[in-house]
């Protein structure tokens, strides 16, 4: 793609980004994660694509942004909502969503953050609860490639 100059448009394209694991459950013997390409990260927004492993779960959280997320293929449940190819999620910043779980299928996610996209958790009790019912525990968050300007806040 063309270098963009000052007050032009960035183009990427999904092809040539690398994933980043960004997330990573454990249940059974089974690895599961969460993995993106990140098509635009400014101070302004971030853009990008998720693929979820079949069955991934990941806690309730919000964001330090408004976020919005798009099914693309699969399906996942949000809270008690199941959300197939062709929903959309909008949630204003500081507001929470989840317990995820994506379906048997995996889940192919388009999301835009706009603002700081870091997250922060929202009800951790009830999570570890929601874990040990499905036999799952939460793995150590696998390091990713932040912009300089950012700090990684995982926890």
């Amino acid at each position: 793609m063309p270098e963009p100059g000052p007050g032009s448009p960035r183009f990427s394209h999904l092809d040539e980004l690398e994933y980043q694991e960004v997330r990573r459950i454990g249940q059974g013997d089974r690895i599961m994660s969460v993995r993106e390409k990140w098509l635009d990260f400014s101070p302004a927004y971030l853009s990008l694509y998720a693929k979820w492993d079949p069955g991934m779960i990941v806690q309730p959280h919000g964001h330090n942004s408004n976020h919005v997320v798009f099914v693309l293929e699969g399906e996942m449940t949000c809270g008690r909502v199941v959300c197939r190819k062709g929903a959309h999620i909008a949630l204003d910043q500081g507001d929470t969503f989840g317990p995820f779980v994506a379906g048997p299928e995996g889940v192919e996610l388009f999301e835009v953050m706009m603002g700081d996209p870091r997250s922060f958790p929202a009800d951790p009790e009830g999570y570890e609860r929601f874990l040990v019912d499905r036999g799952a525990r939460q793995l150590p968050n696998p390091p990713i490639d932040m912009p300089d300007w950012i700090e990684d806040t995982r926890s």
